[in-house]
């Protein structure tokens, strides 16, 4: 690997609009911090790309000087894979915008904007893309991934509504991949992660969700296993305009939750409901919370979609102690319900968590071998989720998260939501998580990026040929 020498910096500097920052510059530290501060690294240099053109030029630097490469666009990769030391990072940061065509419904975004953008963009003609819970959340590295978030039940995965992508090779050129133009490349970007370009911009189609309906419903977390019992049979049930992610948490000391169960250890599900929102409506919608057992706290209103989006920011700010991982679920069996009640009961920080999320409804509804997606099957998209403030607790919360995981994996299926892999995980863990798609991936990663130029990510060697 070559290091990136203040010669070396200079010409790069020459060659963007963007600013070139390095180790000796103000606001190195700024630039490297992302939102796991777990993550330590330092990088020889970023090129904050403004445009296509810069995007280009960095790439052709990265190859030509043989500078270790890495793409960065919101920074909230767990195992910190938009950092890597002593290279290069094309950092997509300054490519911030979204352009919503209220006529074809779509919206153009750019490849460092963040959920909050494209909401807000789209929000003000009373539309959105299923993406996310939390609104500091890179739209590249989210839709890269596959997508999922509170709107999935009812329009999909967020590459379910992905038109197409603006996209830089390996070699530097650029192409627009789509249904009918770089077909098999653009079957690989949704869900095959960075493995096959720079994606200088998206284009996704649109979907009502102007308000929806928010429920919060916490239970004390000794009423786990019937709460569990009840979720995995009441949401597969509901309507695809239901939606509600199940967690373990320890409560917040702030609203909607009441004083008197601050710091307490619950179970819980966050619910978006986009059907009708009558006050009638409302309360028959969420009239069985009340079966597993008394919720210790229960509301629902009708909220802007991006105030449901915003809901966590709060909580979870850039700058805390992260360890994660994932796994795909079919069910959630008696075995695993244990599991969850035993780490629920011993949550280690207060805001470890643990969340399941829904991806049935309308991403059962999609091509199964449609796209890189390969958990059309899937039920929920768990995650384990160390998190604390403090440096000090990091192993603490790391080890929580590894214990937590290996007992429940053996419930699973087997593979992971690609951007819910951790740190330390085994090379074979990505194998697992494309299934038979793959070796197709792998394919299509020859014909693109054939030396493998990006592979700071959950990296999928060229086919060997």
């Amino acid at each position: 690997m070559n290091t990136i020498d203040a010669t070396a910096a200079d010409r790069l500097r020459e060659a963007l609009r963007g600013s070139v920052i390095t180790p000796q510059d103000p606001g190195y530290d700024e630039a490297r911090s992302i939102y796991n501060a777990m993550i330590d690294r330092r990088p020889a240099a970023f090129a904050q790309c403004v445009d296509v053109a810069d995007v280009r030029a960095t790439i052709s630097f990265a190859r030509d000087t043989g500078a270790e490469l890495a793409v960065r666009g919101g920074g909230h990769s767990g195992p910190g894979l938009c950092l890597v030391d002593d290279g290069l990072v094309l950092d997509l940061t300054p490519m911030r915008w979204v352009r919503v065509d209220p006529e074809a419904d779509t919206a153009q975004v750019g490849g460092g904007s963040l959920l909050g953008d494209l909401d807000h963009a789209t929000h003000a003609f009373g539309r959105a893309v299923p993406a996310g819970i939390v609104s500091t959340t890179g739209v590249s590295g989210l839709t890269l991934g596959g997508g999922h978030g509170y709107l999935s039940r009812r329009y999909g995965l967020t590459i379910d509504s992905l038109l197409s992508a603006d996209v830089v090779l390996a070699d530097g050129s650029y192409v627009a991949a789509s249904p009918e133009s770089h077909p098999d490349l653009f079957w690989a970007l949704r869900g095959g992660g960075g493995n096959f370009g720079v994606v200088t911009s998206f284009t996704f189609r649109l979907h009502p969700a102007a308000t929806v309906g928010v429920g919060v419903t916490v239970w004390p977390v000794e009423r786990t296993p019937e709460v569990l019992r009840w979720y995995r049979e009441f949401l597969p049930a509901a309507p695809d305009e239901l939606f509600g992610f199940f967690a373990l948490l320890v409560v917040p000391p702030g609203p909607p939750f009441p004083e008197p169960i601050h710091g307490q250890k619950v179970c819980g599900v966050v619910w978006c409901y986009t059907g009708d929102l009558s006050d009638e409506r409302l309360t028959e919608v969420f009239s069985g919370v009340n079966d597993p057992a008394p919720p210790a706290f229960h509301f629902a209103t009708p909220m802007p979609y991006p105030a449901l989006q915003t809901m966590f920011d709060g909580l979870l700010p850039k700058g805390l102690q992260w360890y994660w991982r994932g796994d795909f679920f079919a069910t959630i069996s008696d075995a695993a319900i244990e599991v969850h009640h035993k780490y629920g009961e011993n949550l280690p920080t207060g805001l470890s968590t643990m969340h399941l999320y829904p991806v049935d409804g309308a991403a059962h509804q999609a091509d199964p071998d449609g796209t890189a997606w390969a958990y059309r099957d899937a039920v929920w998209s768990g995650i384990v989720a160390g998190i604390d403030p403090d440096p000090a607790d990091a192993e603490a919360i790391k080890k929580w998260c590894v214990d937590y995981w290996t007992d429940l994996h053996p419930q699973s299926m087997g593979g992971s939501y690609v951007n819910f892999l951790g740190p330390g995980e085994s090379p074979d863990r990505v194998r697992t998580t494309y299934r038979g798609h793959y070796d197709r991936l792998a394919a299509v990663k020859r014909a693109y990026d054939p030396d493998n130029l990006f592979h700071a990510n959950q990296n999928i060697p060229p086919a060997a040929g």
